[in-house]
């Protein structure tokens, strides 16, 4: 799969990582590419326009809390981003909420935590019916 994937300098190397860890996805590296101090929003943006544009199906967004990450994300129309925790959020991010970006808070999580939850995140489907109803409600 294709995923789109950002992050401001406190998530920078955890995005390092994801994407050694997922060397079977192609990941779509937007930055930023170094741990000097950046501005969160340019890298939601940038992942937010690959998914809304069709060049990846998915994104995965990083900061340090992962609340600035998901509130410009959730900017955009069309794009549903979750900031998950465990395991159990993100799989109802996922199925109840169709997530199309999945926000990660690096500071708060461990690297297998991750790679778990994005493993799980990619593997559970939209459950469709009243849930897409309830999206169809956010879109207006």
């Amino acid at each position: 799969m294709k995923i789109s994937i950002g992050a401001d300098h406190r998530g920078y190397t955890l995005k390092k990582m994801i994407i050694e860890h997922f060397r079977q996805h192609e990941f779509l590296d937007v930055g930023t590419f170094s741990q000097e101090r950046t501005h969160y929003p340019l890298f939601a943006k940038k992942v937010c326009n690959d998914v809304l544009e069709g060049k990846v199906p998915v994104g995965v967004l990083l900061c340090g809390s992962g609340v600035g990450k998901s509130i410009a994300a959730n900017r955009h129309k069309k794009i549903y981003a979750a900031l998950c925790w465990n395991l159990e959020v993100v799989r109802q991010a996922k199925a109840h909420d169709k997530a199309n970006i999945l926000v990660l808070p690096a500071d708060f999580i461990s690297e297998q935590l991750a790679y778990d939850m994005i493993t799980a995140w990619l593997e559970e489907p939209f459950k469709e019916g009243v849930y897409a109803e309830r999206l169809a409600l956010v879109d207006q």
